[in-house]
C-alpha cells in the first residue's frame, strides 16, 4: 500500500510527540538542582544497572549513526539546521528530534516532488509497526504510571 507524505509526517509527529511524554515525564524527576547537578544526576543513574548500562550505549551509538545519516541527508537535500536536530536531541531526546527531522525531510521531499508517494507498506509491515508501536506506547506508560 502506498503511504502519502502526510499521512507519514502525521505518524512521525505522533512519535515525537509521545516521546516527548515519555521522556520528559521521567526526565523531571531530575530537576530542581540546577542544570550541572541535574546532568550529573541522570549520566550517573545511566550506570546504575547492567541494563541501564546496556541501553543507554545501544541508544548512543544509534544517535552517533543517525546522526551522521542525518548530516549526509540534510546535505544531499539541502536542508538546513541539521545539526540543531542532533544538539537538541541531546538535549531534549533523539527520540523526539529524529522523527522532527523526517518531517522536515518529507517536506523537502514532497516540495520537490509532490506526486510521489513516501513509500510503500505490505499489510504485514503495517501489523507489524502498530505492535511495535504499541509495545512502545504501554512501555511509556508503564514508566509514567509505574502499574
Amino acid at each position: 500500500m502506498s503511504i502519502p507524505r502526510t499521512a507519514l509526517c502525521i505518524t512521525y509527529g505522533l512519535v515525537a510527540l509521545v516521546a516527548l511524554i515519555g521522556t520528559w515525564g521521567n526526565n523531571l524527576d531530575y530537576f530542581g538542582s540546577g542544570f550541572v547537578e541535574t546532568n550529573l544526576m541522570f549520566w550517573r543513574d545511566t550506570l546504575a544497572t547492567p541494563a541501564s548500562r546496556s541501553i543507554t550505549v545501544d541508544i548512543l551509538f544509534l544517535g552517533v549513526a543517525v546522526a551522521v545519516w542525518m548530516l549526509l541527508e540534510a546535505r544531499r537535500l539541502n536542508m538546513r539546521g541539521a545539526w540543531l536536530y542532533i544538539v537538541f536531541g541531546l538535549l531534549i531526546a533523539i527520540s523526539v528530534t529524529v522523527p522532527l527531522f523526517l518531517i522536515h525531510r518529507e517536506r523537502v521531499l514532497a516540495k520537490a516532488d509532490a506526486s510521489s508517494p513516501a513509500g510503500r507498506l505490505t499489510a504485514l509491515d503495517v501489523i507489524g509497526l502498530v505492535i511495535l508501536g504499541a509495545a512502545a506506547t504501554l512501555y511509556t506508560n508503564t514508566t509514567l504510571t509505574g502499574l
